[in-house]
């Protein structure tokens, strides 16, 4: 059987878990890795390649798909490069932290021919997809408003791990790092918004971050409803919800839990949607806990997409719509 061969540049966190779920999908093969730090060679499986520069893994190793898990600032040109190599790309989140870099990374992929993933996992998330099929057959009727929370915790073990979190110019802000995820599944619910006006803050991170830590949004959707997003960091101690209501002429709606893992209320003029309460299974990175673990997934929809023929579940347009509407929050920010 044909496989699809990755490479990975950046072997963190969420490198490894990109390596993890390649390595398990009977499709594809992980050929090499591409990390600066020299303790990266005895960390991988056998018969896969370490290289230090991307540049000499690019050149040297036979791929068709390299996995992008840099960080943020780093996502354009690393890009860039597996592009004009000859291979896909798929990028972690954010895409970029500008549309202008998104749109560069889409022109190369035009001119070269290659696809680019953007990675947005919690679209696979049961109760996400529950209620985009709701959406998707008008059983929620025009949405009016909608609420977003994402009440997370970051403590210092978790800047001090890595240099260029909490950094204006490599981070880009909660907007980007933490909470894009729950601006892409805004996005995939209600589409687009042509205004932002809120406030961000910076309470409990001013002695080791540059950005803010705590924002609140009234976002107007594209399609006429009303937005309010609210987001922390400074959540006590752990964690708290990552959640979205959607109140509907036809319904209401709200996905829940810590990682938009539950149905946690419903209200609806047709049938109901069924139970889901999913134990929360997030990305564990020791220190802290991230977005649901739905990487496999990814994995599967890039190997489905080359192999079969299948449509790609996040293109670059719809990674650069996130871009755009993150923009325009922190434009709209006093």
């Amino acid at each position: 059987m044909e496989k699809i061969r990755f490479v990975i540049v950046g072997f963190g966190n969420i490198g490894k878990r990109h390596a993890e779920h390649i390595r398990h999908n009977k499709s594809a093969q992980l050929v090499a890795v591409c990390d600066c730090r020299e303790e990266t060679a005895g960390e991988l499986p056998a018969g896969v390649a370490w290289f230090q520069e991307i540049s000499d893994m690019l050149s040297i190793v036979e791929a068709d798909v390299i996995c992008v898990c840099t960080p943020n600032h780093l996502h354009e040109p690393h890009t860039i490069q597996g592009l004009l190599a000859g291979l896909h790309v798929v990028v972690e989140k954010p895409m970029a932290i500008s549309v202008a870099q998104c749109d560069r990374m889409i022109e190369v992929a035009a001119e070269t021919g290659k696809i680019i993933f953007a990675v947005k996992q919690n679209r696979y998330n049961p109760p996400v997809q529950a209620v985009k099929q709701l959406i998707n057959q008008q059983d929620l009727g025009e949405v009016y408003m909608i609420q977003v929370n994402c009440f997370w915790n970051r403590g210092d073990a978790y800047y001090a791990s890595s240099d260029w979190r909490g950094r204006k110019d490599s981070d880009g802000g909660c907007l980007f790092t933490q909470f894009s995820h729950f601006v892409d599944i805004l996005y995939y619910l209600n589409g687009g918004i042509d205004s932002a006006t809120g406030s961000v803050h910076n309470f409990a991170h001013t002695h080791n971050t540059e950005v803010e830590d705590t924002g609140s949004f009234v976002l107007h959707a594209i399609n006429g409803a009303i937005v309010n997003f609210n987001f922390t960091t400074c959540a006590y101690n752990s964690n708290m919800e990552g959640s979205i209501t959607l109140f509907g002429a036809l319904g209401t709606v709200k996905i829940g839990g810590q990682y938009l893992n539950t149905i946690e209320y419903q209200k609806l003029a047709g049938p109901a949607l069924p139970d889901i309460n999913i134990s929360a299974r997030a990305n564990d990175y020791g220190l802290y806990q991230g977005s649901m673990s739905n990487h496999d997934k990814v994995i599967q929809n890039v190997t489905d997409v080359l192999l079969l023929g299948h449509p790609i579940m996040t293109s670059a347009e719809e990674g650069r719509e996130v871009v755009r509407m993150i923009e325009m929050m922190y434009a709209g920010a006093r």
